[in-house]
């Protein structure tokens, strides 16, 4: 298990990754945290009951250039509940880069079900080891309309300042 610190202006958030069961998902991650993408990300979608994304946009919110997308690793048998980390994606089961969200609740509607896009499922590759609390004030932020997003959106920019794989 590799564990990964992501220093936001609401606190720390250590995520430990299944690199056994999602070892492409874990992988990507790591990458993008020793590239330092995610350092200056906010996080764009925020849904009380639902989940925190972030990972993919700037802090004037413009998307932030990816590598190609991975294989979904949906597949694994590790579920979305609260606390999972899991790979964002479009509608196209294979177009996770790096945004990824966090369960704020259960939401095994995500899981994998069956090979359509509606049920191939959202990834699961970790889980919040340290600052569960962090992520709770994070769901809790006041949000709307902001930038491209029509909602969901903090309307206070919650970031990223920092991002480390630990050893």
């Amino acid at each position: 298990m590799r564990k990964v610190k992501f220093t936001t202006t609401l606190g720390d958030i250590v995520l430990e990754l299944d690199d056994e069961k999602a070892p492409i998902s874990t992988q990507n991650m790591i990458e993008y945290v020793e590239a330092d993408h995610y350092v200056g990300t906010m996080f764009h979608r925020v849904i009380d009951g639902f989940m925190i994304q972030g990972g993919g946009y700037d802090d004037e919110l413009k998307k932030k250039p990816t590598r190609p997308p991975i294989k979904n690793e949906a597949t694994n048998g590790l579920k979305n509940v609260r606390g999972n980390v899991a790979m964002a994606r479009t509608l196209e089961i294979e177009s996770a880069t790096s945004q990824f969200f966090i369960n704020v609740v259960d939401n095994t509607f995500l899981d994998h079900r069956g090979d359509s896009p509606e049920d191939y499922g959202y990834a699961v590759f970790g889980r919040v080891v340290e600052g569960m609390d962090v992520v709770d004030s994070i769901k809790g932020v006041k949000t709307g309309a902001k930038g491209p997003f029509s909602k969901d959106c903090p309307l206070e920019d919650v970031a990223i300042t920092a991002a480390s794989v630990l050893e």
